[in-house]
């Protein structure tokens, strides 16, 4: 399987180094970034090309990993899945625009490509996406970021937001994307809080889930990525699992 990358930032680069130094049948070939240097720094560990042209890269990959930013998403997915290229979304807060994820789905489908969306920062994905549809009530995140993460300088617990999901990632673009892997995952504009935290030094998702099935409540603690604290380890290497899921014989879970 050949790959392209969009955005050559710290998820694009913890994806490169653990993929490209294995046989795993999967070839990152082409780097896309507004800044060609981080294109080039990556292409040149990965034997790939530095593309200056983002079409000549869409016509030789068989997916794309897209890691740069929702607005991103917006204007090159639709390019992408009209060539019946797959796709590997990371700013998944980009498909809370109701309209532009209908839209995706419907090119998606004439065009025989598909859209994957990593579980990202969180656990228990998969027991939201099977009781979805079972007599689920209630789903809830509350997230707890360091004040870095979020560019701030307090030294007091503070509510940043709580509202609906929908809401959460216009205001929190690029670090809210669990709330929305949750809701389409779900299905629901799920009630989200986001508090800044002096006293935790990783991204703290508490997700409760409730319904007919019962209760169940996951809680993630994730390191930040050491080059972006607005990135979570834990989303990268979600990513890369999927990648190599995608050449297995035997997958477990859904």
């Amino acid at each position: 399987m050949k790959v392209g990358i969009i955005g050559c930032g710290a998820i694009a680069n913890i994806i490169t180094t653990s993929i490209v130094p294995e046989n795993n049948g999967i070839e990152i070939a082409y780097f896309f970034d507004k800044d060609i240097e981080r294109a080039e720094n990556l292409a040149s560990f990965a034997g790939g090309v530095a593309a200056l042209d983002f079409d000549e890269m869409v016509d030789n990959v068989d997916l794309v990993v897209e890691c740069a930013s929702p607005a991103s998403v917006k204007h090159f997915a639709p390019k992408i899945l009209k060539k019946g290229c797959d796709m590997i979304v990371m700013s998944i807060g980009a498909f809370m625009d109701i309209d532009f994820y209908h839209e995706i789905e419907k090119i998606a489908k004439d065009n025989n490509a598909k859209v994957h969306l990593p579980s990202g920062a969180i656990v228990g994905l998969d027991g939201i996406k099977a009781v979805a549809k079972f007599g689920l009530k209630e789903v809830n995140l509350v997230t707890r970021k360091s004040p870095k993460s979020l560019g701030k300088n307090i030294d007091e617990e503070e509510i940043l937001f709580e509202g609906k999901a929908s809401e959460a990632v216009k205001e929190f673009p690029l670090n809210i994307n669990v709330a929305a892997t949750i809701s389409i995952a779900c299905q629901r504009d799920i009630d989200v809080k986001i508090i800044v935290d002096p006293n935790v030094d990783r991204n703290v998702h508490e997700i409760t889930a409730r319904g007919d099935f019962g209760e169940f409540k996951t809680t993630t603690m994730n390191y930040p990525c050491a080059a972006n604290p607005k990135t979570s380890m834990l989303a990268a290497l979600s990513a890369i699992r999927l990648l190599k899921s995608f050449n297995e014989t035997i997958c477990v879970g859904m």
